[in-house]
């Protein structure tokens, strides 16, 4: 299977925080799953890095290729069918990165590793 790991989780993942539920973890690790981070997560994080309201163990340019290496995450770039699949839905969730990643979800047929509810409004998969 493959998965799209929402931006937190991509965090508590890197941080190895104690948010992350087992199943979300053993969906993680397992070796048959391909595991992807979005491109719009990467701008996500150095947005927020930049503006202040993100602090992290080390910058950005730094913590996301180490950790997509250590685990083996893929990255996921913004291509233009999801990008203008945007336009389509509906407005239940303002934050513009994570409705991105619900594009990027439903164009390429990956769930989202996620714990927003917001998220899981839309017609997409998610696994928590």
């Amino acid at each position: 299977m493959r998965i799209l790991l929402d931006t937190c989780t991509f965090f508590w993942l890197a941080t190895e925080s104690d948010r992350v539920p087992s199943a979300a973890k053993k969906a993680f690790e397992d070796p048959d799953n391909d595991v992807f981070l979005s491109v719009a997560s990467c701008w996500e994080v150095g947005v927020k890095h930049a503006a202040g309201r993100l602090k992290l163990p080390q910058p950005p340019w730094k913590l996301i290729p180490t950790f997509r290496e250590r685990y083996g995450v893929d990255t996921l770039p913004l291509d233009e069918e999801a990008a203008l699949y945007i336009s389509r839905l509906p407005k239940l969730h303002a934050d513009p990165f994570d409705r991105m990643l619900i594009c990027q979800s439903i164009v390429h047929g990956m769930p989202i590793l996620t714990p927003d509810e917001l998220i899981a409004q839309y017609a997409v998969r998610t696994l928590w």
